[in-house]
């Protein structure tokens, strides 16, 4: 049983990895076959088509998740699955007719250039069609079929990478063979997915499952809404207010620091039911309990998120052109947001059933960032706006924990936290300075080596590292056991 475990963890954190890992390994290869403008460009078609395609969606992924288990059938789960499909398709190719339609008009306000239209359609008709997967990939989670989850969601990825670099490189179609790849990858998984759960699942369509999945899905679009314009709308501000050329070093850096974000989303995977039924079970002493729990995930996180801003100058020089070298600040920078975000992912909101803040905590959230970023962005372009990031994440990131502890008081190990954020903050902002100022390499390649040592010899020196409480985080330990 618990080898099943560990077989069923690896399969769910398999599709994260690879998914944050591949882009990155592409990179060589699409740096040199795709301009930096260019690049920005396709940055500003993939945002247009998330934002789109999340109003498409309707917020349907979290209701159809919540109602999957109040079927008892297979075909009730079968008439829910393709009834949402169903629905979401439609609005998916209503949306698009309109933004083929005015593709000239969409183009040239956001990228300021009205000849870029094909591919802002393409890439919306990307995204759209993916985000279609997310269902069925919902149903294997939600009956534990670990396998197939995991193989639909890589199968996609590569089939992208493959076709992508195929168009880009023998046939030179630039940012829309990247766009085709991903529409042709998502396309040929829709269809196997489609395929094999008609064979298996019974079709129909359900007004009143249709409903009742609205009534849970409606209240979250705003946070859907706010939340994708949170993620995307920096690149837009920079186009208006910068180039698109910086558009494409902050996506650049951005794609790479995401890789911080995605780690600590699969650390989360493994350690996120714990905390839950902490939680439940254990009343008034789940506060500190769960405070020293998530001690270890968050220094794992932070270890990840200082690894790679220290270590950003080697990663862009080995893997891009110098035309691609102005992000290597902004990766150090955004790895640092990323690793506030590990506060915003505790589930304590949902726990106490306070969900309808979120959208109100986004919506702040994006107002901060936009006030922060329009003048450094002015001032600074892609460079201002990962500082501006930075800085509206620490504060939204402080409202939200200040928030959340209102609803459910975790009483977190603060001088285990602060070792680890003053560590990290200040080990980059030095690595930042000492590149600036053009210091030696190997000098500071040496000082980076040490900082990193010193960070794990404070893990050791604080007892935030220890063979025992590792253990702890294992599903082999007696906690994953208990009901097996």
């Amino acid at each position: 049983m618990a080898i099943s475990k560990v077989k069923n963890i690896s399969y769910f954190m398999l599709p994260t990895l690879v998914s944050a890992l591949i882009p990155v390994v592409t990179l060589p290869i699409i740096s040199r076959k795709v301009s930096l403008e260019e690049y920005g460009v396709y940055a500003l078609c993939i945002a247009f088509g998330t934002f789109l395609s999340g109003l498409a969606n309707m917020g349907l992924t979290s209701g159809y998740e919540r109602n999957f288990f109040e079927q008892k059938t297979q075909e009730q789960q079968g008439k829910l699955l393709f009834t949402v499909v169903f629905l979401v398709t439609a609005v998916c190719f209503l949306l698009g007719f309109f933004c083929y339609l005015f593709s000239p008009i969409i183009s040239l306000w956001i990228a300021g250039d009205a000849t870029y239209g094909l591919s802002f359609v393409l890439g919306y008709f990307a995204v759209s069609i993916s985000s279609l997967k997310l269902y069925f990939l919902i149903y294997y989670k939600n009956v534990g079929n670990a396998k197939s989850y995991a193989w639909f969601s890589i199968d996609e990825v590569i089939l992208n990478v493959l076709i992508g670099m195929f168009l880009v490189i023998y046939l030179e179609m630039g940012i829309n063979g990247l766009l085709i790849g991903q529409l042709v990858g998502a396309s040929l998984v829709m269809s196997m997915l489609l395929f094999r759960f008609l064979r298996t699942l019974p079709f129909g369509f359900s007004k009143q499952l249709m409903k009742n999945c609205f009534a849970i899905s409606l209240p979250l679009t705003p946070r859907i809404f706010f939340g994708v314009i949170g993620t995307q709308f920096d690149k837009y501000l920079i186009s208006l207010l910068g180039s698109l050329g910086g558009v494409g070093l902050y996506n650049l850096g951005q794609k790479i620091a995401y890789v911080v974000f995605n780690y600590m989303t699969a650390l989360q995977n493994v350690y996120s039911p714990k905390v839950y039924k902490m939680m439940f079970d254990q009343g008034d002493d789940a506060e500190g309990k769960i405070g020293q729990y998530l001690t270890l995930p968050f220094y794992i996180s932070a270890l990840g998120g200082v690894g790679l801003a220290l270590f950003s100058e080697e990663i862009i020089i080995l893997l891009t052109p110098a035309s691609y070298h102005g992000a290597i600040n902004i990766v150090s920078v955004l790895s640092l947001m990323y690793v506030l975000y590990f506060f915003g992912k505790q589930p304590q909101l949902i726990y106490a059933k306070k969900t309808s803040l979120t959208s109100v905590l986004t919506l702040a959230s994006i107002c901060i960032n936009i006030a922060v970023n329009i003048p450094l962005i002015k001032m600074y372009g892609g460079d201002g706006a990962a500082y501006g990031s930075l800085l509206s994440a620490f504060i939204s990131s402080g409202i939200s924990l200040w928030v959340s502890q209102k609803y459910f008081f975790i009483r977190w190990e603060w001088t285990k936290i602060l070792f680890c954020l003053l560590s990290i903050f200040l080990f980059t902002l030095i690595h930042i300075y000492l590149r600036n100022m053009g210091i030696y390499w190997p000098f500071r390649f040496l000082v980076k080596a040490f900082f990193i040592g010193l960070f794990i010899f404070g893990g050791f020196y604080f007892k935030i590292i220890d063979f025992k409480i590792i253990l702890s985080y294992l599903p082999l330990n007696k906690f994953t056991q208990s009901k097996g």
